[in-house]
């Protein structure tokens, strides 16, 4: 993912709310989301060329979903992919803290990441490019290609929209709205990640545009105080126009 905001304990009915974007380039090999053959337990869009993921949820409650760090200079070609920190979370057993021990230990190993992940009980996020781990509070939260809640401009205006769309739900259209923001940030706004201005730019928007590369799909993930859980994944085509859409609903298995 390249943006996700997200509303934990945050709404009286819903204690978790995602509303996030992938960016990708559209070459890559992509499935939609679905249950998975291997793992029946695991929701999840997938990368056919590592088998991993970037967002997904389980029959049992657990959710988690993953942000690149970005940094060129620091990049590890040989670096096992982060997408599987992810799918291994959701398709395993650990508890997070259990999950956490298991991460750190390897952290090092993976090309800058953001993890967010968790149950009902508990929201933790996990970086590997110096901010180490963190137990969420009940709040509103934005995550992009750096740090929780830096406050990249199409973070600070997400989070804001996200408050507003709150407000709305169940509709989630208010959510797919903001995630098709295709604002730039204007120059003097924009942060300096080691990468060209003019992709500085194209990559400041919510929702990103070029040749070749851009926001391949939006999630919505709902999880009422009944456990029950709504999953929509809209899809989008090179230009930018809407694709295939996805929607599941399931209840979690409570223990």
């Amino acid at each position: 993912m390249c943006l996700i905001l997200l509303a934990w304990q945050a709404h009286p009915d819903y204690p978790l709310v995602v509303a996030a974007n992938r960016d990708e380039f559209h070459a890559r090999r992509t499935a939609a989301a679905d249950f998975w053959l291997d793992a029946p337990a695991v929701l999840a869009g997938r990368d056919l060329e590592a088998g991993g993921t970037w967002l997904g949820v389980s029959r049992g409650g657990r959710f988690a979903a993953l942000t690149n760090f970005r940094d060129p200079g620091r990049n590890k070609p040989d670096a096992p992919s982060r997408g599987t920190l992810v799918s291994r979370f959701l398709a395993g057993t650990q508890t997070p803290q259990e999950y956490l021990d298991q991460i750190e230990a390897s952290a090092a190993s993976y090309n800058g990441f953001n993890l967010l992940f968790g149950d009902r009980h508990s929201l933790w996020c996990f970086s590997n490019c110096g901010e180490g781990k963190r137990r969420l509070d009940p709040g509103i939260y934005g995550l992009s290609n750096h740090l929780l809640d830096t406050p990249w401009p199409k973070v600070a205006r997400g989070k804001s929209a996200l408050t507003v769309a709150l407000q709305a739900l169940p509709d989630e259209a208010a959510l797919f709205t903001l995630l098709r923001d295709d604002r730039v940030a204007p120059d003097e706004a924009l942060p300096r990640t080691g990468i060209s201005l003019e992709w500085e730019r194209l990559l400041s928007a919510a929702f990103v545009r070029m040749p070749g590369y851009g926001t391949r799909s939006s999630t919505v993930l709902l999880m009422d105080r009944q456990a029950r859980l709504r999953f929509v994944e809209q899809s989008y085509l090179a230009d930018g126009a809407v694709g295939e859409r996805v929607e599941k609903a399931l209840a979690v298995a409570l223990p």
